[in-house]
């Protein structure tokens, strides 16, 4: 523990950083060099303790497929190279280069993805032969290897030198560093932090920045607060002296090996990430922990040590100096977690980081010090935010669950196709008995469980791990085609759902909604979100029940955020919103024989001009009473039934027997991708984000300018409309080679050149290729209209080559004239 001369607390901060890190160190930093001097930062211990300290200090660019997180990794590295210079600091980087090894041929299929995404975003990986490998990494046993994917600049760092240079720097700037004080926790008002306690009294603030690692949870559940992190066993192993190895090779990473490794004062350092791990600690992490280490579980890890050590032979005889087991925090997703808390206003948060803090710690700083100072992010931060999480997923018995799994994936192959096995079947639907009786396959849907596609009744389908056409493909084709030809059902029921009450709700609704949302009754809009530069933030559907009240549907993504939007745009106001998710169960009837079946199961009239397109009423079916929306997110005929959980598989089962009639077909959530894929239906947090304006995502039909009132981000819009032509669009891409599939991140190439990548890919079962959604920069600046996109030669590239595409603001698949637009 902090042993030093007692420091003084000041008494009032403008903000107070919480952990001193590498993380909160680095948040200061970027505080402070950005003009907000006022920032204290408070540390339990000393500097780098908990995690930090033991961190392996690799500083790697490759390996990610999110635009974010590959820019923070980016900007890091060149942090890093110049703090030196800055604060006199040494953080140690040295660029020695770093190699991934692929052994098996997925591995190569994802490494050649990612490369390829990664020189999009301008990190220089070249991929090199077994030999190449051998060269520069001369103990490596390469002859079972396919590849290696190197990047010369990259290298390790010291994490200590790191985060000292941080807070020096931060310092410098102006910014207090208190060491040996640790908050106790917070004082709150109105539904916002006002402070943090300690033992030597109480730091008044406007804003606090939780940067506490493994004690975050413990912290931040004071104030009730939901932070899911898990500390897990996290090891590595230096061997004794090797004369051979040299200090200037690079870093070699080979996940199928569960190790990488790179020299460390003479030996040879193996650090480890194996499959199943050991979470520690799950009650909760000791107030007095700062340096200590783990005894290590030889019996359980020895098998992985020696997996990781026979790629680099000559460790198995140089003697073990050091087998280190240390404490790092890891979440459900692998995802860090950042962002404003939902519960509490001016609450940040910033932890969870699976072992990349050193790697993203410089990035993931400035990142939140935007954040917090303009009130918006200037990066997509869906990956990431804190409020895509859950506050069960804090329990303990889901936290030691999960974890077990979660650090395993780091070097997992990340097959499109997977899906976290652990911690599954506790958010079932009240169809899933049925569904799984037809052969559904279930995959993990933000904790509930999504039937993905069906293999038939008895069946009992497993995970398929692949990254070309699976052996369900036709299977989904075929559930694909009774969504464009006949009648399929489909379970929703995991849809975010909001009832929304009260004498100023319609007006509350409509001034964050861009578009007119308080009409008529009974009518649904689809709308967005947006903030006041113009940004999305939600992309869903308001329904008005009556003037009073309205019903909500959003994607099970952003639930905790737009329940967050809605309660702080109601403050004041006679409006509340609850969470009705979990009361009521959704199907969704969809084709062009849907009114056939709806007709089939209720006395009301669903023809054309009784139930026009967007009508929403209650209806009969048997004996519930049931929510019907005439609306379509598959591009054909379809209709949204919301029944109360109780009465949901009456109408289920009422539904499956007048469907016999029709050729009811059960369709899973591959068909809804893929369906939706062709029409280029939009998807918030996968092919738009908060970095898009409604206009570029090609959503400004639903942008009502002309209501009264006006709207959240109207100001914005109108200035980007009166800018002139858009130079960012998202565009529709078809491969027309019916083989290759997309899935994400592939790059998009006009006439030879990058311009931008696929966000989100399905397979167009009825276009007769992948298709994706992609958003396209011009890199002349050039206007991007009908007449620029049909000028150019498209390609996308997927793991290495390159294939002919077409490109199209409109979608390419025309449900009404049942035509394929090419």
């Amino acid at each position: 523990m902090y042993t030093g001369a007692p420091m003084s607390l000041p008494s009032r901060a403008r903000v107070v950083v919480v952990g001193g890190g590498v993380i909160g160190s680095s948040v200061a930093y970027h505080l402070a060099h950005a003009g907000w001097k006022d920032v204290v930062l408070l540390e339990r211990d000393r500097l780098t303790s908990g995690t930090t300290w033991h961190a392996a200090g690799l500083i790697v660019t490759f390996g990610s497929t999110s635009e974010t997180s590959t820019e923070m990794r980016k900007y890091t590295r060149d942090l890093y190279t110049k703090l030196e210079a800055e604060t006199g600091q040494s953080t140690g980087f040295k660029p020695v280069g770093f190699i991934e090894v692929a052994a098996d041929k997925d591995r190569l299929e994802e490494y050649r993805r990612v490369s390829a995404f990664n020189r999009l975003c301008g990190v220089d990986v070249h991929e090199i032969s077994p030999a190449q490998v051998q060269d520069l990494f001369p103990l490596a046993k390469t002859d079972d290897l396919l590849a290696g994917f190197y990047v010369k600049e990259d290298g390790r760092a010291d994490p200590v030198g790191v985060t000292m240079a941080l807070a020096k720097g931060a310092r410098q700037q102006g910014a207090t560093i208190v060491e040996g004080v640790p908050a106790i926790g917070f004082t709150t008002k109105n539904g916002a932090v006002t402070g943090v306690v300690t033992a030597q009294g109480t730091i008044e603030c406007e804003y606090v920045v939780l940067c506490g690692g493994m004690w975050s949870r413990q912290l931040a559940a004071k104030v009730g607060v939901s932070i899911p992190l898990q500390a897990a066993e996290h090891y590595y192993l230096i061997t004794e002296r090797i004369p051979q190895l040299s200090a200037s090779w690079p870093v070699l990473e080979d996940p199928a090996s569960h190790g990488y490794f790179r020299e460390e004062v003479g030996g040879l350092m193996i650090g480890l990430f194996e499959p199943v791990c050991a979470p520690w600690n799950v009650g909760g992490i000791p107030d007095d922990f700062s340096f200590g280490e783990i005894q290590p579980d030889w019996d359980r890890m020895g098998p992985y040590v020696e997996k990781a050590m026979s790629r680099v032979p000559i460790s198995m005889e140089s003697g073990v100096r050091k087998f280190f087991c240390g404490p790092e925090s890891f979440t459900p997703d692998l995802a860090p977690i950042v962002g404003p808390a939902p519960e509490l206003k001016n609450f940040f948060v910033c932890a969870g980081l699976n072992s990349i803090g050193i790697i993203t710690g410089g990035g993931l700083g400035r990142v939140v010090a935007h954040w917090l100072m303009n009130g918006r992010p200037d990066v997509d931060v869906n990956y990431m935010h804190i409020d895509r999480l859950h506050g069960y997923q804090a329990n303990p018995e889901y936290r030691r669950t999960r974890t077990v799994e979660s650090l395993g994936m780091v070097y997992q192959c990340h097959y499109p196709t997977r899906s976290m096995q652990t911690a599954r079947n506790a958010k079932q639907s009240p169809f899933y008995d049925r569904l799984a009786a037809l052969g559904a396959y279930f995959r993990d849907v933000s904790g509930w469980e999504g039937a993905d596609y069906y293999l038939g009744a008895g069946a009992k389908p497993e995970q398929e791990l692949t990254f070309g056409k699976p052996s369900w493909f036709a299977q989904w084709a075929t559930e694909h085609r009774a969504a464009r030809e006949g009648v399929i059902l489909m379970d929703m029921s995991f849809m975010s759902k909001f009832l929304v009450e009260g004498r100023d709700a319609g007006a509350r609704l409509n001034w964050i909604s861009a578009n007119h949302v308080d009409g008529d009754a009974g009518q649904i809009t689809y709308t967005q979100w947006l903030d006041e530069a113009g940004k999305l933030w939600a992309d869903l559907t308001v329904t008005k029940l009556a003037d009073d009240r309205y019903w909500v549907v959003a994607s099970d993504t952003v639930l905790r955020s737009v329940h967050t939007q809605m309660k702080r745009a109601f403050e004041g106001h006679h409006a509340f919103a609850a969470d009705v998710t979990s009361g009521w169960a959704q199907l969704n009837i969809q084709g062009p024989r849907s009114r056939e079946l709806m007709q089939l199961v209720t006395t009301t009239d669903m023809g054309n001009e009784a139930f026009p397109f967007r009508a929403a009423r209650e209806i009969d079916i048997g004996f519930a009473r049931v929510l019907c929306i005439r609306i379509t997110y598959l591009g054909e005929l379809g209709y949204e039934l919301y029944i109360p959980t109780e009465q949901a598989l009456h109408v289920y089962d009422r539904l499956v027997a007048a469907g016999q009639r029709v050729g009811l077909v059960h369709a899973g959530l591959k068909t809804l991708a893929s369906c939706r894929m062709e029409k280029a239906y939009r998807d918030y947090g996968h092919d738009i984000d908060n970095t898009d304006t409604i206009l570029e995502a090609g959503l400004g039909f639903a942008a009502d300018l002309k209501k009264p009132g006006g709207f959240l981000g109207k100001d914005a819009v109108l200035a980007q409309k009166a800018a002139g032509p858009l130079k960012k669009r998202l565009l529709q891409i078809l491969v027309k080679d019916p083989e290759p599939l997309l899935f994400h991140a592939e790059p998009v190439l006009r006439d030879g050149k990058p311009v931008g990548y696929i966000r989100a890919a399905s397979y167009g079962h009825t276009l007769g290729g992948a298709v994706g959604l992609a958003m396209i920069s011009a890199p002349d600046g050039a206007a991007i209209d009908a007449k620029w996109i049909e000028a150019g030669r498209w390609e996308v590239e997927i793991a290495n080559t390159r294939y002919p595409a077409i490109a199209s603001l409109k979608p390419l698949y025309d449900a009404e004239n049942k035509r394929v637009k090419m």
